[in-house]
């Protein structure tokens, strides 16, 4: 086991290709309720820094609402080799940290209240409807930073994640479930998007 690990490992390495610089992975509560999910997350942001990423954003998709403060508190306590923000539904703040948690905030909600706030400043008169751009959105997000590869366990859907986002990131879904994931799985996630060409919507 640990010599494949050792022969991935080698394989990036020996990559002429970047690696990504912004990693995403996008999990549910209900992966969070398998006994194990955090030291796996724990584990996950280990080998992300490891293998040359800059920053992780994990969003966590949520079902029922009330489990979020539990969550929030649970994620703010694990152990993390880098500053951590954590973000809920109605958190509007912008996450600069180079690990970003998204829990329960959709991709959907995030951008209407991003058209929301350019509706009431264009009402208002404080921004000319004419000069809005791609900018005027990103300035407003929460989570502005776009993620080279986004991985998906379990399942090949996203959920409502990231919208504007992740538009031209590269995509990886694996069958391994969140509970199983291991260092070869995330190894294997950055060879395949170290061995795509990207064209960024081209």
């Amino acid at each position: 086991m640990g010599l494949y690990d050792a022969y991935l490992s080698m394989r990036h390495r020996r990559s002429p290709a970047d690696p990504p610089a912004h990693v995403a992975v996008v999990i549910t509560e209900r992966d969070l309720l398998e006994q194990g999910a955090y030291d796996t997350l724990e584990a996950f942001l280990d080998w992300a820094f490891e293998f040359g990423a800059e920053r992780v954003t994990v969003s966590v998709s949520v079902l029922d609402e009330a489990v979020v403060p539990t969550l929030e508190r649970e994620l703010r306590e694990i152990e993390t080799p880098k500053p951590v923000a954590v973000r809920g539904p109605g958190d509007t703040e912008r996450a600069d940290a180079p690990i970003q948690v998204s829990i329960g905030l959709g991709g959907k909600h995030e951008f209407a209240e991003v058209v929301r706030s350019l509706a009431e400043e264009a009402e208002s008169g404080r921004l000319d409807p004419d000069d809005i751009d791609e900018t005027d959105v990103e300035d407003r997000l929460v989570f502005p930073a776009e993620p080279d590869l986004v991985i998906k366990t379990g399942a090949e859907r996203l959920s409502d994640f990231m919208i504007w986002q992740s538009v031209y990131s590269e995509l990886y879904f694996t069958d391994v479930n969140w509970r199983d994931f291991r260092k070869r799985d995330y190894l294997r996630a950055v060879l395949d998007f170290q061995d795509r060409q990207r064209r960024f919507g081209r």
